[in-house]
This record gives structure tokens, C-alpha cells and sequence, in this order.
């Protein structure tokens, strides 16, 4: 089957989102993916074209007063054109967020990127993993150290900079990326053979 082609629309305020918004590339490109990274705030025609021609989205940003972001609310609202012609329907959709506390109500914003994907008819990938980090005997270090089902979360302390992101979080962001481009993958193959089947 063709590569699958996996977008990357997020928001990064200081950095941090945009650490996991790479490793999140770097897990799609792994897994076999075609991969963009379009920063929300600064979209171009040409890219509001890529995200058009994407088998997968994943939407990006960070948690700011228990939601996305302004600049990312601005973009989630600017799809409404897409919405209005079904454009996105039937693509593959995920998240990611981050903010300076271990909860944060990072849940809020991933559940927004949900309710936007269901908007526009797009099908929810999670991120598939058991939570770490929960036991006498696990560690900090876990993937889904922080528990959380719907997407990539990630926690970074808010005096610190983009490189102080948590190791384990920017793997966990890498596994939700090849997650997307594997069920891109099964998505793409199970098209076809529908597609040959009626031929």
C-alpha cells in the first residue's frame, strides 16, 4: 500500500509542546509514515492543503487555564470550513498536550481535540498503552507515567525549559506516533481491499 501520511497541527507557547510534537514525528516516521509538522499559529494555504491530503491528523497543544490554547482554539475554529464540506471525515485523528502540573486538567484538552475530531467525522486513535507509574515497583520513568488513556500527556515544571521535557513522556509521545501511522497502515489496507472487492 502507498506510505501513510500523518500531520502534526499543534501549538507550542515556550517549547515543551513542541518537543513532544517531534517525538510524536519521529514515532509516525519510524513506523513508515510520510510526516508534517505544521505549527497552527503560523498555517499557510499550502498547509491547510497537506492537512486536506493527510490520511491522520494529530492535534498538539498545551494546556493553558484547563483547555488548548488560544492560538489553537483560533485553528480548531478556522476547520469549521472543513466541517461545512466533511473534507476531514473518515481520517484518523489523536493529541498530545502538556502543562507545568502532574494533572493540570490536561484531560479537558485532549477530550477537546476529541469532541473536534468527532466534529468533523474523523476516527480517534488512543494511545494504547497500560498507565505506568503506579506501584511500589514502578517508576517515574514508566510510559503513560501519568495515566492517561486518550492521548499523549506529558508534565513539565514550569521554571524549567523545553529541555527539561520528561524522557518518559517524550517516548510515550513517540509510541502514540507510530500507534497513528500503524493504524493508518490497517486503515489504508483495509480500504483497498474493499476497494478491490467491488471491482
Amino acid at each position: 500500500m502507498s506510505t501513510p501520511v500523518v500531520s502534526i497541527a499543534y501549538h507550542s507557547g515556550y517549547g515543551h509542546t513542541a518537543v513532544i510534537a517531534e517525538a510524536v514525528r519521529s514515532g509516525a516516521v519510524e513506523a513508515g509514515a510520510e510526516v508534517h509538522l505544521i505549527k497552527v499559529d503560523e498555517i499557510t494555504e499550502e498547509q491547510w492543503a497537506l492537512l486536506d491530503a493527510s490520511d491522520a491528523i494529530v492535534f498538539g497543544s498545551p494546556t493553558y487555564m484547563g483547555t488548548a490554547s488560544g492560538a489553537f482554539h483560533v485553528f480548531a475554529e478556522a476547520t469549521s470550513k472543513r466541517w461545512a464540506t466533511s473534507a476531514w471525515r473518515d481520517k484518523l485523528a489523536a493529541g498530545f498536550t502538556n502543562s507545568a502540573s502532574k494533572s493540570g486538567d490536561k484531560l479537558h484538552t485532549l477530550q477537546f481535540f476529541q469532541i473536534l475530531a468527532a466534529q468533523l467525522g474523523m476516527h480517534w486513535v488512543n494511545l494504547g498503552l497500560l498507565p505506568g507509574w503506579n506501584s511500589s515497583a514502578a517508576s517515574e520513568n514508566d510510559l503513560n507515567r501519568l495515566g492517561v488513556f486518550a492521548g499523549a500527556a506529558a508534565q513539565t515544571n514550569a521554571d524549567e525549559g523545553p529541555e527539561a521535557v520528561h524522557k518518559a513522556d517524550v517516548a510515550t509521545a513517540e509510541h502514540l506516533g507510530r500507534r497513528v501511522a500503524e493504524t493508518t497502515k490497517v486503515f489504508g489496507a483495509g480500504r483497498a481491499s474493499l476497494a478491490a472487492q467491488v471491482h
